[in-house]
């Protein structure tokens, strides 16, 4: 199983240092020494999310990426998610073909619908085209990815291309690229149905409900003729690591609690409790935050229900103080990787 990290690089309020906020400058460096440290500690990828919002800094991670690609040596450098429906797809291929130049092969696209919708009315598009803008788009993108001369009839989402190359060229014959979704069943279908690999964000509620919903991807792939070895599947989640889980948890849960509350306020949920974050900590719950032991077996746990070939973990949620996080990372590196290599195969 191949373990890595995500980020939406936030950059919000420290709650544990006296709700300090760094400047977006700052945020930046932390961000790519903790994609530095990931690197040296032989974690297989780093996903970074596109957001357009005042608390997260990364609105063009590929940017970023490429800053972080010309500073490692080995791991994947993935967005997590680029916003394909609120992309130009033509663009987003040359982006990604650059950052495969420039790291030697390492881009990966994760490609998504997102889960906030801020780039809709930023770049003029109607949120009512939700899912057909991300359909119309990725059928384009696949197109350029297949290479040579890109003849796209265009259509009421994309402008025609009338048969032309599209450069640079990636240094990676095919660059990967993975569709990932947050639990809708024509989402997972709609990856199985191209033969995509599939990364499955677990953010809450009880990760073997999402069982289902693996095996629909697996099901489908193989009835439209895909080899089972083209159907990888991811899982992701909030998570957090410390010596022990008390610490952990009680590092984790005033910037998880505060992101989390204040989303859930835009989109009319409930504040969320501390005992609700506790039980999702639980091995049935959503979240891998504890002792690395604890999340060693919450990882084996899940892959006995998903069989599943890549982990990621968001590490954080809020803003954690660097230092926390990177000794978060060290931890899932020295301690977590090795005996998920050991039980599984690296």
């Amino acid at each position: 199983m191949e373990l890595g990290l995500y980020s939406f690089a936030e950059n919000t309020p420290d709650p544990l240092n006296g709700n300090a906020l760094q400047s977006p400058a700052e945020r930046v460096r932390d961000l790519i020494e903790e994609i530095e440290l990931a690197d040296q500690l032989g974690l297989a990828f780093y996903g970074l999310g596109e957001h357009h919002r005042a608390d997260y800094v990364a609105s063009s991670p590929v940017t970023i990426l490429a800053a972080a690609a010309a500073r490692t040596k080995n791991i994947k450098l993935s967005t997590a998610v680029t916003v394909l429906s609120s992309e130009d797809p033509v663009r987003v291929w040359q982006q990604f073909s650059t950052l495969d130049l420039i790291s030697n092969g390492r881009a990966e696209i994760m490609a998504g619908r997102g889960s906030f919708i801020e780039s809709f009315p930023l770049f003029g598009l109607d949120l009512n085209d939700y899912d057909d803008l991300f359909e119309e788009k990725l059928e384009m993108l696949l197109k350029i990815r297949d290479g040579g001369k890109v003849a796209w009839p265009g259509s009421r989402h994309t402008k025609p291309i009338p048969g032309l190359e599209i450069y640079p060229k990636p240094v990676q014959d095919k660059l990967p690229l993975w569709i990932a979704v947050g639990g809708t069943p024509n989402s997972v279908a709609r990856a199985a149905y191209y033969g995509l690999p599939l990364m499955i964000a677990i953010i809450g509620g009880r990760p073997q409900q999402f069982q289902p919903l693996v095996e629909l991807y697996r099901q489908t792939g193989a009835k439209v003729g895909h080899d089972a070895s083209r159907l990888k599947v991811g899982v992701s989640g909030h998570g957090f690591i410390a010596e022990d889980s008390q610490a952990a948890r009680d590092i984790a849960y005033p910037s998880h609690s505060a992101t989390m509350n204040r989303i859930g306020a835009e989109r009319g949920w409930p504040a969320g409790t501390r005992a609700q974050f506790e039980a999702s900590t639980t091995p049935e719950g959503a979240y891998y935050m504890g002792s690395p032991q604890e999340v060693i077996d919450k990882i084996l746990m899940q892959h006995e229900w998903f069989g599943h070939n890549r982990f990621g973990l968001q590490l954080s949620v809020g803003t954690v103080p660097h230092d926390k996080v990177m000794k978060a990372i060290e931890l899932y590196g020295t301690v977590v990787k090795p005996a998920i290599d050991k039980a599984l195969g690296g």
